[in-house]
């Protein structure tokens, strides 16, 4: 009986020693679950400061690159808007100068070796796009027309048995054909002004409308002014009306000839060179 009880008492004491030992084991691996918790919480914390810090960098980046890029589109258009003096012909933007380069790419490669300035090059471009305008046009030259480009202007010149009776500032019906085609090339390109000069031969006159010269070369552009606006929709803006009486002749006044080629209408274009070159690029 006795044995009995002790074997008994042994097991117990033994059952209960195993237990306590798994009990202390587990407490021990709660408590290394615990702290790695703890570890990689800390880690984490420790991990999203840095990301914070990293992102607040990249912000500050961003927003260093966008302030630079506003300032650089900020120059790029100030820097396009700035204008240049060509010599005493024009003043021109760096986004016309840009236009114009496009331009000189078909432009006649010899004549442009021979431009060594910016005033030749614009010349250049200018020219050839009045050039390609009127050749595009039915305006022909023939004995009582002559079409000269001198440099950025285009002179058109009428002989005055085109347009006009011999003394008279009317304009008479046979000018019509020629007003309509000369109409076609002024409204043809928006970007142009047109000066109307009247010239006389030097003979003198004096009428009961017109004192003299001045008056009648005055009288022949107002003519031709009004009637390219009142009859063929030119725009008045684009119209400038001046007389220069008998004081630029062309030929000698002592011949009829002479006389005959000097009695004459120019008609001045004057391209505005940064709106032209303008209408040029969207045209194309």
């Amino acid at each position: 009986m006795k044995k009995i009880s002790i074997v008994l008492l042994s097991a117990v004491f033994l059952s209960a020693c195993v237990s306590k030992k798994k009990y202390v084991a587990l407490e021990q691996e709660n408590g290394q679950i615990k702290s790695e918790l703890t570890k990689t919480r800390v880690e984490k914390e420790e991990l999203e400061a840095k990301f914070d810090k990293i992102q607040a960098r990249v912000d500050e980046y961003n927003s260093k690159i966008s302030s630079l890029s506003q300032d650089n589109v900020a120059l790029q258009l100030e820097n396009d808007v700035k204008f240049e003096t060509v010599g005493d012909a024009a003043v021109i933007s760096n986004a016309t100068k840009k236009k114009m380069r496009e331009t000189l790419k078909s432009v006649d490669q010899n004549k442009l070796a021979q431009a060594t300035t910016l005033k030749d090059s614009m010349n250049l471009a200018v020219s050839y796009n009045l050039q390609k305008s009127l050749d595009n046009s039915t305006l022909n030259e023939d004995e009582d027309i002559a079409i000269d480009i001198d440099e950025t202007v285009v002179m058109i010149s009428i002989s005055d048995k085109m347009l006009f009776n011999t003394g008279s500032y009317r304009i008479s019906n046979k000018a019509n054909n020629i007003l309509q085609k000369l109409a076609d090339v002024i409204n043809s390109e928006p970007s142009i002004e047109v000066m109307v000069e009247g010239h006389t031969d030097a003979r003198t006159i004096n009428t009961e409308k017109i004192t003299d010269n001045w008056d009648l070369s005055v009288l022949r552009a107002t003519s031709v002014v009004r009637k390219l606006q009142k009859d063929y929709g030119v725009a008045p803006e684009k119209l400038i009306a001046s007389g220069r009486s008998s004081y630029q002749p062309v030929a000698d006044n002592d011949s009829k000839e002479g006389r005959s080629k000097n009695r004459r209408t120019r008609i001045v274009i004057l391209p505005n060179i940064n709106k032209f070159f303008a209408l040029m690029a969207s045209n194309e």
